[in-house]
């Protein structure tokens, strides 16, 4: 039977979940907690889409780069927390082979595509306060589709192999799975066959997915800095800052919270598990309030939207 188990990764029906490691009277709690940030997530994100798609002020490409944003930090969190709390309250915590495949790879789909979608909004912002005489021609309808597309694509390609490489390894030693969704470093641990290879072409993928989109945002807000340090108003200079601090905050804290999880070791994984919420949860809760809270125009797309609503009562 034990020959038979090891022979192929397909005798795997199901994984388990193990979650966070706390005592069963702190999970109501972590329930509750789970709960009120993805809640926060789904009023945040959609109410941002609607915003924008129903203020003919905000038709230009720096919100409908937003509004993709929001779709995708909606999903993304989707695809992690329902489960998450449902296994919060289950004895068995398991998850279908299926399943563990499919969050896996829209999960991957989904955080790969924001790194590029955040790299393409700060291309925007470049051309908006470096070039802004020409931000109507350079950034046409046309070449933001093409952007979020291309977004889209390479998150696709990307995880379409991250996942190719992850499952066919053989899951015969063990279905625990040390966190609280199916993600890259807890599954290769429960590998019975060597995973060495499947690291190396993970870090591979990771650099050549990473490393571009942070050369375009660190290049682009070189520029942006050089150019606002050249306007002589000191009002116009914090009018300029004013339109890419928000994208900025967004990319500190996405991309502060991955590089904290995959350069914490591996022997930590509670630390890993509480550097994923950051941008599995935290990040997408906290996206709309960064836009909301420090940008003019959603501010008063919001307050024309309420006032709306108290006219019409």
């Amino acid at each position: 039977m034990g020959d038979r188990e090891t022979s192929n990764h397909s005798e795997v029906t199901d994984f388990i979940l193990v979650g966070f490691r706390v005592r069963p009277e702190l999970h109501f709690l972590l329930f509750l907690l789970f709960l009120i940030v993805y809640t926060m997530i789904l009023l945040g994100n959609i109410g941002m889409m609607a915003i924008i798609i129903t203020d003919p002020r905000l038709n230009t490409p720096m919100y409908f780069f937003l509004g993709n944003l929001s779709f995708i930090d909606l999903f993304y969190s989707s695809v992690i927390a329902p489960k998450a709390m449902i296994n919060f309250w289950s004895e068995n915590k398991s998850i279908s082979f299926a399943g563990c495949v499919t969050q896996f790879f829209l999960f991957g789909l989904f955080i790969v595509t924001e790194g590029f979608l955040l790299a393409a909004m700060a291309y925007d912002r470049f051309i908006a306060i470096c070039n802004p005489l020409l931000y109507s021609v350079q950034m046409s309808t046309r070449l933001c589709v093409q952007l979020v597309a291309g977004s889209y694509f390479c998150g696709c390609i990307s995880s379409v192999l991250q996942t190719s490489m992850t499952f066919t390894l053989s899951f015969c030693a063990s279905r625990t799975i040390d966190h609280f969704y199916c993600d890259t470093r807890p599954l290769q641990r429960i590998s019975c066959s060597d995973p060495f290879i499947c690291k190396v072409m993970s870090f591979s993928l990771s650099i050549i997915v990473i490393l571009p989109t942070i050369i375009v945002i660190i290049v682009s807000y070189m520029y942006i800095v050089s150019t606002i340090l050249k306007i002589p108003s000191t009002e116009g200079r914090k009018k300029a800052f004013s339109t890419c601090s928000s994208h900025l905050g967004v990319v500190s804290v996405l991309y502060g919270a991955v590089f904290f999880m995959y350069l914490t070791p591996d022997r930590f994984p509670e630390l890993s598990k509480a550097a994923s919420l950051c941008y599995t949860l935290v990040t997408p809760m906290l996206n709309p309030l960064i836009y909301s809270l420090r940008n003019k125009d959603v501010k008063e797309a919001l307050k024309k939207i309420l006032e709306k609503k108290n006219t019409i009562l």
